[in-house]
């Protein structure tokens, strides 16, 4: 039981709990634009032909780069 506690206890800490990766991104295009984030995050779903739906599906299957738009989000926004 202690766990569980313990667990919802970290999640109340993380900016990012209740937010869906789809939601992040967007606001990131819509604060950066697609060509700020790409020289932001170098990778080639920001730079190359740009789309929500291919670079959710990018971020979903590569952590570090999750990880890269993850920190960008908490930084633009808690600044």
């Amino acid at each position: 039981m202690n766990d569980n506690i313990k667990s919802n206890n970290d999640q109340a800490n993380n900016p990012l709990h209740g937010l869906k990766l789809v939601d992040v991104l967007e606001q990131l295009v819509e604060k950066h634009g697609w060509e700020i984030l790409g020289k932001k995050i170098n990778i080639n779903c920001f730079n190359n032909d740009p789309s929500i739906k291919s670079s959710l599906k990018f971020l979903r299957k590569t952590p570090w780069a999750r990880d890269k738009v993850e920190a960008l989000y908490i930084k633009t926004v808690y600044k």
